[in-house]
């Protein structure tokens, strides 16, 4: 078992060296959206219920279309109004990006409270295992970030999507070229 976990991880170092500038260009790349979406959170939330009614939009066309494989007043009947929804909610949130980001805005606070309720729960059954309390503060800290979230509605609806979205990307993207970074130089050490 040891082998294969050392099998993958070679493969993995591999390719990491191999593409590492193109790694490290995309994570740079991650960072710089991140930041210009923390500068303007509300185009940058705009821009995400936008592409998210998009998507909505392309799966009620992709059920439709199955919709009339099956048969759409056979089997597909259920389907195919699946589809007729999908189209109408996505269309929309792409004809009212602002009321879909509202709407996102509150599922974000509900997920954040919800998902922070259940860390804590999680962190204080963890209570004996070392590292316990980080489980805790994270449990606090998104329960707080919900509570927030949705006691300043509509004007979370301004800030919350975007800034989230600039904060993960930042994350992700350093993440990323920094990983990135590192096995170009083990690459170069090694040549």
């Amino acid at each position: 078992m040891t082998n294969g976990i050392e099998a993958v991880d070679q493969e993995m170092l591999g390719t990491l060296k191999r593409q590492a500038g193109v790694g490290t260009a995309v994570g740079i790349l991650v960072v710089v959206a991140g930041i210009l979406a923390l500068l303007s959170p509300l185009v940058a939330g705009l821009s995400i219920a936008i592409t998210v009614g998009v998507l909505i939009i392309a799966s009620g066309v992709s059920r439709l279309f199955l919709a009339f494989k099956m048969g759409s007043f056979g089997h597909g009947l259920l389907v195919f109004l699946l589809g007729v929804l999908s189209i109408v909610i996505g269309g929309y949130m792409v004809s009212r990006p602002g009321m879909a980001l509202a709407t996102l805005t509150l599922v974000l606070a509900v997920y954040f409270a919800v998902d922070g309720v259940f860390q804590i729960i999680w962190a204080f059954r963890l209570r004996p295992i070392k590292g316990w309390g980080w489980s805790l503060f994270s449990g606090v800290v998104s329960l707080a970030l919900g509570i927030m979230i949705w006691r300043q509605f509509p004007v979370s609806g301004v800030w919350a999507v975007g800034t989230l979205a600039g904060i993960h990307m930042v994350f992700g993207g350093s993440s990323v070229a920094s990983l990135c970074s590192s096995a170009r130089r083990a690459a170069k050490e090694g040549q």
